[in-house]
Formats: structure tokens, sequence, C-alpha cells
């Protein structure tokens, strides 16, 4: 391996899980969550900016995650990325069924002065269907 390789070359060489690749995904981890740590125990932004910031690393250390560990993005990982975009849609169903039934269940649950009390403020009378 010569000097000037760069991430890529080293990523998509024939062995993916070197220890080089790993190295470097494991730097790259552990630089986003400092970076992470230090903005909130430092504060450095608040509020949305904050959030936003927070949103942008988890992201970014997604796809470290994605690239370096678990190997989808090459051109070989055809059927593993078709397997983790099914996971997402299932989890996606599964989380937004789950807050859906509990909206539900919160109304449908609720006392006759609880409801009255939302009734009165505006908030929907019929459970969501």
């Amino acid at each position: 391996m010569n000097k000037n390789t760069t991430v890529q070359e080293i990523h998509t060489q024939e062995h993916e899980g070197s220890l080089i690749a790993y190295t470097i995904g494991f730097i790259l981890s552990i630089g986003l969550t400092l970076i992470a740590y230090f903005i909130v125990v430092h504060h450095v932004l608040s509020g949305w900016g904050l959030l936003s910031v927070i949103l942008e690393l988890a992201v970014a250390q997604l796809i470290v995650q994605l690239v370096f560990f678990l190997h989808l993005g090459n051109r070989k990982s055809h059927w593993n990325i078709m397997a983790f975009v099914f996971m997402l849609i299932v989890l996606l169903i599964i989380v937004i069924g789950s807050i859906w039934i509990m909206k539900n269940l919160n109304y449908n649950m609720a006392t006759p002065i609880q409801t009255d009390n939302a009734v009165q403020k505006g908030e929907s009378a019929q459970p969501v269907l």
C-alpha cells in the first residue's frame, strides 16, 4: 500500500475488513462522538442549533458505521443494501404504528372529564383512525 492511498481506495480494496479500514472507521466514530459530547458539555450551541448539529453528527455517525463496519458502501453489497432498506421500512411501520396506537389508546382510555376538556380546547373529539 503506497502513501497516496485514499480512504475510498482503502475501503474498496479486496480485503474490506482490513485493519486500516476498521481503524479509520473507529477513529471517525470516536471523533464524531467526542465532537457531539463537547458541543453539549461546553454549551457551544443551544436550542434548535444544538439539536440540528447533534442530528447531523448522528447521521454522519450512521454513515460511518454503515460504510466502514457493515460494508454497505461497495458495489458488491446490493443485497445487503436491499435488506437494510427493508429493515428501515419495517422499523418505520412498527414505530409509526405504535405511536398511532398509543395516541388512540390515550384518547379512548381518557375519563369523561379529560375528554370534555380536550373537546373544549379544540382537540379532536373523534379518535384518529
